[in-house]
């Protein structure tokens, strides 16, 4: 294990990163706008740059070969694909669990869901009934999370499951996904910090992140190394951010802290597919030469 090589990536895409989320804030970037949008899109390629400079420029390796970059289709896209709405149709069933939270036939969430992407005064505008708009939302996003979803997808993932996941191969299956998720979760703090996710949950939020981080990746993990490509992976981020926010939408009655799959309730679903992975699956990480070589 390049333990420099590892240490040099996190320390470049931080860098970049968190220089560049903490130039948006000093420039008076709010969250919750058009403007933010992009901006969290475009600090998703931060990790693919990081990747990019440490792989090719400094140890002057090949990215595509190399990071799985590859496109083999197998049965593994379809579950990258597909298994995100199941993990959202769970949550929800685990949500209606907690004291307090009711299901909402009039799709209360959405307001909470469509905040700053649509003025709240054109929300009585919207030509369909609220039950609708969740069935359309979800056709939505297996339309986009496999296709320009998963190109922002791809951006953390060379990154996550590409050059760390090759690299921390010799750790295992278990103790390499923990690290990494710990990783992707800090990553992700001056996003929430400024909004992103835990709106007026903010300081608490990124101790969520970094939990919800660590229980997605050994998921990630999994399906990455079953593919054997990090193209996979992406359109499992990109499937997942396409659907999530459905699962605040039909229930009312707690606070996203609760409920979503960015709640405790999505983090019990996410237990749940971990203990699955351990006791039924039992994933083995693959020699670190194996990994993203082609198969026989």
């Amino acid at each position: 294990m390049n333990t420099n090589k590892i240490f040099l990536f996190i320390f470049i895409t931080f860098l970049i990163s968190w220089a560049a989320a903490g130039v948006y804030y000093l420039a008076g970037g709010e969250w919750g706008t058009f403007l933010a949008t992009v901006f969290a899109v475009g600090y998703m390629f931060f990790p693919l740059l990081g990747a990019i400079i440490v792989q090719k420029y400094i140890y002057k390796e090949p990215v595509i070969k190399s990071l799985g970059v590859k496109f083999n289709f197998n049965i593994w896209w379809l579950a990258a694909w597909l298994l995100p709405v199941a993990l959202v149709l769970a949550t929800i069933g685990v949500s209606l669990l907690f004291p307090g939270v009711a299901y909402s036939p009039e799709m209360e969430g959405i307001f909470e869901y469509m905040e700053g992407l649509i003025p709240e005064d054109q929300m009585d505008e919207i030509p369909f009934s609220p039950q609708l708009m969740f069935w359309l939302m979800l056709v939505q996003g297996l339309i986009a999370g496999p296709t320009i979803n998963a190109v922002a997808g791809f951006g953390e993932e060379l990154g996550w499951r590409g050059l760390l996941l090759k690299e921390m191969a010799p750790l295992g299956f278990w103790k390499s996904s923990v690290i990494i998720g710990f990783i992707w979760g800090i990553w992700h703090a001056p996003l929430i910090l400024m909004g992103h996710n835990y709106p007026g949950y903010e300081v608490i939020g990124v101790g969520m992140m970094i939990i919800l981080c660590i229980l997605l990746s050994p998921l990630f993990t999994y399906i990455t190394v079953g593919a054997n490509s990090v193209i996979v992976a992406a359109i499992l981020h990109g499937s997942l951010n396409a659907v999530m926010g459905l699962a605040i939408m039909p229930v009312k009655g707690a606070s996203v802290l609760i409920v979503g799959a960015t709640g405790l309730a999505g983090f019990a679903v996410l237990i749940l597919v971990n203990l699955f992975l351990l006791f039924w699956a039992r994933p083995q990480m693959p020699d670190k030469s194996m990994i993203f070589q082609v198969k026989d």
